[in-house]
């Protein structure tokens, strides 16, 4: 089974205020979605961002956004650069890859030979 994991692309401390207790400690994070998976690694090119109040730990969903926190979530939002997307095989897929070869290469050889 593939597991998913966002990967901290860029981490920024803001100081606009909290909308719930009016802290001038906002921190936030964009993050960009891994799959990882026994046979592959897939990067993705899906991005996600989140601000979190750092006093009262609080998620400031876009709702809540004042004017000031929206155009300091687009300043950063300019300057975060994902990953390109790809894929990646691991070790344990290519080990297999060529068990399976190896395979149909005798079952081709006994065959061929009259063997079987």
């Amino acid at each position: 089974m593939a597991k998913e994991k966002k990967i901290v692309l860029k981490e920024a401390e803001i100081t606009n205020n909290c909308p719930e207790c009016y802290n001038q400690e906002l921190i936030l994070t964009f993050y960009q979605k891994h799959t990882l998976g026994a046979f592959f690694h897939i990067t993705t090119n899906e991005v996600t961002h989140e601000i979190k109040c750092k006093k009262c730990q609080s998620v400031i969903y876009p709702v809540s956004w004042t004017p000031d926190i929206e155009r300091v979530f687009d300043y950063y939002n300019k300057l975060v650069t994902p990953d390109r997307s790809s894929i990646r095989f691991t070790t344990l897929f290519f080990i297999v890859l060529v068990l399976i070869l190896c395979v149909v290469a005798a079952t081709v050889y006994f065959y061929l030979e009259g063997l079987i």
